[in-house]
């Protein structure tokens, strides 16, 4: 009877053992349970859609077809890959000239990238203007005949000074070129919807914005000029009189000048 007693209660573990078995497994339910949790485990970080370097290899391999480089472009985008995705966008627009959405997306890289670089020549001109010379601090006394030399520009000078200033001047002049020329090419970008969509005013103020950054008067003013006709109720028309009267008036002594020679 022991015997017997101790079978039943060992039937019994193993009846319930086995359900529950079934149910962690997921049998006859649909879904695979633990397997599927192991299984999605040890393939955690092979899926979430085609890397980065596929779609590259791809392009690389099928450089004429379009769809291969807009969706490493997208997809280097979403990486905020700045830089190679506007040399994407660039490949992609030079097959399909024609897309209004991706000379859009072009010429919005391009502005974010300026943006980038107008950081870098700010935190450079910070550094420049707050630098404090490391020999300042060990300079002799102005009175004495080696201070003099010590500060004259044009006698004595201080290595480490002078290469740190280097240092810092070298890189605000860097930013603000690579600014002015992302500038450029989103005014450029800008031209090729304007060329495509004459009619529509948002793209003639985008054109006239990226002009007066890059430092195309002539360019800013015509576009401005042509918003104000397309829209001359908008709520920005006001602003944009004003920016177009600075703008001519910059313009004037030139011409003034030139017509009286």
């Amino acid at each position: 009877m022991r015997l017997r007693l101790h079978a039943k209660w060992a039937y019994v573990f193993l009846a319930v053992a086995f359900m529950l078995t079934f149910v962690f497994l997921g049998v006859g339910s649909g879904s695979s349970g633990i397997s599927s949790a192991l299984q999605n485990a040890f393939s955690f970080g092979s899926s979430g859609g085609t890397s980065i370097s596929k779609l590259q290899s791809n392009a690389a391999k099928h450089p004429q077809d379009p769809l291969a480089w807009r969706d490493l472009a997208t997809a280097l985008e979403q990486k905020q890959l700045t830089q190679d995705a506007i040399t994407a966008l660039e490949r992609y627009t030079a097959l399909r000239p024609k897309d209004n959405g991706a000379l859009a997306e072009l010429a919005s890289e391009y502005s974010t990238l300026a943006n980038s670089y107008a950081s870098d020549y700010a935190a450079a001109q910070q550094q420049v203007a707050a630098q404090t010379p490391p020999g300042a601090l060990f300079a002799p006394p102005s009175t004495t005949p080696f201070g003099k030399a010590f500060n004259d520009p044009t006698a004595l000078q201080d290595p480490i000074s002078t290469a740190v200033s280097t240092i810092a001047s070298t890189a605000q002049t860097t930013a603000y070129s690579n600014y002015q020329s992302a500038q450029r090419s989103a005014e450029a970008t800008f031209k090729r919807l304007v060329a495509l969509n004459p009619s529509d005013a948002t793209t003639q103020i985008q054109l006239g914005q990226a002009a007066q950054a890059a430092q195309d008067t002539p360019t800013a003013i015509a576009a401005f000029t042509t918003f104000l006709k397309l829209a001359p109720t908008d709520p920005l028309a006001p602003q944009v009189k004003q920016t177009l009267k600075s703008l001519k008036s910059q313009v004037a002594p030139t011409t003034t000048s030139t017509g009286a020679g």
